[in-house]
């Protein structure tokens, strides 16, 4: 049992400096990451969509990579802001790690990006045990999945840097209780922001865009108490600001790397990282 701790604390590692360096190299060339995590279904696809279009419309340069198990549906309807953007097949991966996007990036992304939005695999245990040398991670959830969800899932909303609520439009048709869902965010991330949105309507479409580009120009982003906790805990050797931690264990160790990457326009290139 501890050779197997010990060989998913090894894979956590080796993805957290990846993750340093990545970082590094992209901010060099003035470019910063958001790491969309949400679970299937909460909007997060809708909602990116239309930041990419006001940011399009802004003069913004964005690219956004959506990863998900199969399907290049994602890609398609992002493409339509007019942003470059790739779609990851993962083959079964329930998340991305610093490697592969380091490998998806290298040769695609644009020089000029200011921001890169990552849409993880829909799923809030795997992805959020990875950092991806972001500068801003963001956790969504919808209004029909529960006010608990926050509770359920406290490593993803643990270490976020910013809660996003998705299709406020039918909250009151879903019995949402905001105040309860704000008080069990509060709880496992105390000070984390809490955004409502919603695509359909528009209402507060453009604040991921202005947190973004505010964390991308510097400013300072929230500091999660858990990764506090854990960068005291655990040996690193680097600490940059926004930086993330893990306290979830899991690692997919003696699998093939899945290497399956499609551009908007739907041409396969074989990327290993």
């Amino acid at each position: 049992m501890c050779r197997v701790v010990d060989l998913q604390q090894a894979v956590l590692a080796k993805n957290d400096t990846t993750a340093h360096h990545l970082r590094t190299e992209l901010a060099a060339r003035g470019t910063a990451v958001v790491n969309l995590l949400s679970s299937p279904g909460s909007g997060k696809t809708a909602l990116l969509e239309r930041e990419l279009v006001l940011a399009r419309e802004t003069g913004v340069p964005v690219a956004a990579l959506t990863a998900d198990l199969a399907t290049e549906n994602d890609a398609m309807r992002l493409a339509r802001s007019g942003a470059p953007v790739k779609q990851v097949l993962t083959d079964g991966l329930c998340h991305l790690e610093a490697r592969m996007l380091g490998g998806h990036v290298d040769g695609w992304l644009p020089e000029d990006t200011r921001l890169l939005f990552v849409e993880n695999v829909g799923n809030l245990v795997c992805p959020a045990s990875y950092d991806l040398g972001e500068t801003l991670r963001v956790v969504l959830a919808s209004v029909t999945e529960g006010e608990d969800k926050p509770l359920k899932y406290p490593t993803a909303f643990g270490l976020a840097h910013l809660v996003l609520v998705t299709k406020t439009d039918i909250a009151e048709a879903a019995a949402f209780d905001e105040d309860a869902f704000r008080a069990n965010v509060e709880q496992v991330n105390p000070g984390v922001e809490v955004l409502l949105t919603s695509a359909r309507r528009g209402d507060g479409v453009g604040a991921l865009l202005e947190r973004a580009l505010d964390a991308a120009n510097g400013a300072p982003v929230h500091r999660p108490v858990m990764a506090q906790q854990h960068h005291s805990t655990h040996t690193h050797t680097h600490a940059e600001p926004g930086e993330t931690s893990h306290d979830h264990l899991h690692t997919h160790a003696g699998r093939g790397e899945p290497g399956a990457a499609t551009d908007a326009s739907g041409a396969m290139a074989q990327t290993r990282g």
